[in-house]
């Protein structure tokens, strides 16, 4: 069964199943007359290592490595100097070849054009050529092509494996009965060891089979994750943006039914509406390109223009920033979302009241602090999810930040997240 190892190795579905091969059997290539040198240890290593490299550069081979590889083996046999030079199993003396050691050949080798393909059939046309060739005595060089047959069924095989494994095992003991009545001299320790040699070989198909399973559940498993990570980052982003803009046209709709007697308050409300709107539109249009790695976010910078919107929507805000945020960080962008969903919850819940936002930035940290003052006159308020500070409390603690959210004794809400400034995104 050696002949058939360079060629399993051969047909292996990609460099990667080569290289776990060659990892597996730990081939080394060792001298037996000396010590190694260090370009004796390092040789074979490079060599094992590049595998998957070079296997690359010739997949378009690939699905001819079968049909070759059954070509090789059907002109190998034929050849004088190879005859009765392949497998030896059962004992019974050699024989010339005729007639029946073509056929014997041919079943061996043609059907390995179509193993990858119908495994079982192959598997077991060639088993048959493989009786055949050694109860004749022939001993063709074509009987590497069990070998690679049994690994390449056992690697492919998804259903009725158990079956093929039982079946192929009891006609095994069957063939290995009819040798002592032919003149065979094999003892009993040579069918028990060919038979344990076979059994490798589909172990290790077997291996590779699961082994190439795993990898595919492993990415199956990563893509969804990343699918469902970017699904709740769309849906962080999109709650971000819409929430924000909409309460505030919320809110300013509401406040210019009771302006029809002052037209020139109503007007500048249904402005402040309009801008709002376009506003909105216009983060909507970024947002469908957050997938764009090179997608710009926003920053610590526009935290003015967005308390300025705010204050336009009818509520008093004081901004204090300190500092100035590190230019493509990541606590910029998280801070303007801990600003702007803090001043949404204020729009929402106490509409008038008054809003302190403090921003400071450090060498080594963002500071953010939103207070509220609680709410004057009740409000018809949209209501929310909750999902606004759950999604900044998982922003924030992704950087290795703090963020809490609380209702202050008399009634106001305060906001604070620290934010460091050391990470980037």
């Amino acid at each position: 069964m050696t002949e058939a190892v360079g060629v399993i190795l051969l047909i292996c579905p990609s460099g990667e199943d080569a290289f776990k091969l060659f990892k597996l059997f730990k081939l080394r290539r060792r001298s037996h007359t000396g010590p190694r040198t260090a370009g004796a240890k390092l040789g074979p290593v490079i060599g094992v290592r590049r595998v998957p490299e070079l296997w690359r550069r010739h997949t378009l081979w690939y699905p001819l490595t079968y049909p070759l590889t059954g070509l090789a083996l059907f002109a190998g046999s034929l050849l004088p100097a190879l005859h009765a030079q392949g497998t030896r199993f059962g004992g019974v003396p050699d024989r010339p070849f005729d007639a029946l050691a073509i056929v014997a050949i041919a079943l061996q080798s043609v059907p390995l054009a179509t193993c990858r393909r119908w495994p079982v059939a192959s598997f077991t046309l060639v088993s048959l050529g493989f009786a055949v060739d050694q109860l004749r005595g022939y001993h063709t060089f074509a009987g590497a092509a069990l070998a690679i047959v049994l690994f390449t069924t056992a690697a492919r095989l998804e259903r009725g494996r158990r079956l093929v494994a039982v079946a192929f095992s009891m006609v095994y003991v069957v063939l290995a009965s009819l040798f002592p009545l032919l003149g065979g001299g094999e003892p009993l320790t040579g069918f028990v060891t060919f038979y344990l040699a076979l059994v490798l070989l589909w172990a290790l198909g077997a291996w590779l089979r699961a082994t190439r399973a795993a990898e595919a559940e492993r990415r199956r498993r990563v893509a969804e994750d990343t699918r469902t990570a970017e699904r709740t980052r769309i849906a962080r982003e999109l709650h971000d943006v819409v929430t924000h803009h909409v309460t505030a046209m919320v809110v300013q709709a509401e406040a210019a039914r009771y302006l029809t007697a002052k037209p020139e308050r109503l007007d500048e409300s249904l402005t402040a509406v309009t801008d709002t709107g376009r506003q909105a539109l216009t983060d909507l249009r970024h947002l469908l390109d957050v997938l764009n790695p090179d997608h710009g976010t926003p920053s610590a910078g526009g935290l003015r223009t967005l308390v300025e919107r705010t204050r336009r929507a009818g509520q008093p805000v004081e901004f204090t920033e300190n500092g100035t945020a590190e230019p493509g960080g990541s606590a910029g962008p998280v801070a303007y979302r801990v600003v702007q969903e803090a001043l949404t919850n204020a729009l929402k819940h106490a509409r008038g009241s008054r809003t302190d936002v403090r921003v400071h930035h450090g060498e080594r940290e963002t500071t953010v602090e939103v207070s509220t003052d609680p709410a004057t006159v009740p409000t018809d308020s949209p209501g929310g999810s909750g999902r606004g500070l759950a999604g900044l409390r998982e922003r924030v603690g992704v950087l290795g930040g703090d963020f809490s959210a609380v209702e202050r004794a008399d009634g106001g809400f305060h906001v604070r997240a620290r934010i460091p400034a050391e990470h980037r995104s």
